[in-house]
């Protein structure tokens, strides 16, 4: 009996782990690669390690199956350390943190260049990008897996060039019917 016990068990967490699905994030250069090869959108998530919201968005958000499943299907995914020092190349250019500060890891440190770039003045940001890398639109703040469904389905499906007005996007949302859960 015991050992059915604990068959049953191993079988349970097995499957429990089989079926958690997770964000396959890349960088920013392997993204706009893949895009080469296969066209899909890109949305990219500007964090930092300090920021409260951030860490939300990552277990509430991210970590959310339908969501990921989601992205993971029609978009690539990439992180960014809004504050971090890597690296990073962008439109033939190379962006990085000159004035990092490693004893500021984890509290507030100096802005990445991407993210001065970028024009990114709130965490968290999500940044949406198109095929061919080029920005559609940033995202501020912390959002549910229902908002952000709308925005992964309205960026996918290229809605956004058919909304001219805040009243036109105030339609879209009032018809939006959300599907994921949380």
């Amino acid at each position: 009996m015991k050992k059915m016990t604990m068959a049953f068990l191993l079988t349970l967490i097995t499957t429990a782990y089989a079926s958690a699905q997770e964000i396959k994030w890349l960088t920013l250069e392997e993204a706009i690669a893949l895009q080469k090869e296969t066209p899909k959108k890109i949305m990219m998530d500007i964090y930092t390690n300090w920021c409260g919201p951030c860490k939300m968005l990552d277990k509430n958000t991210f970590q959310n199956k339908e969501v990921a499943a989601y992205v993971n299907e029609n978009y690539y995914a990439v992180k960014l350390n809004g504050e971090g020092n890597d690296v990073v190349k962008y439109k033939d250019k190379s962006y990085g943190n000159p004035n990092y500060d490693p004893s500021k890891a984890n509290s507030r440190n100096s802005p990445h260049e991407l993210a001065r770039y970028f024009q990114i003045n709130a965490y968290p940001t999500v940044m949406f990008f198109d095929e061919e890398a080029e920005v559609i639109t940033p995202l501020r703040g912390y959002q549910t897996p229902t908002q952000l469904e709308l925005y992964l389905k309205m960026f996918k499906n290229d809605d956004h060039k058919n909304i001219k007005t805040q009243d036109e996007f105030n339609a879209y949302y009032e018809a939006f019917k959300p599907e994921f859960q949380g």
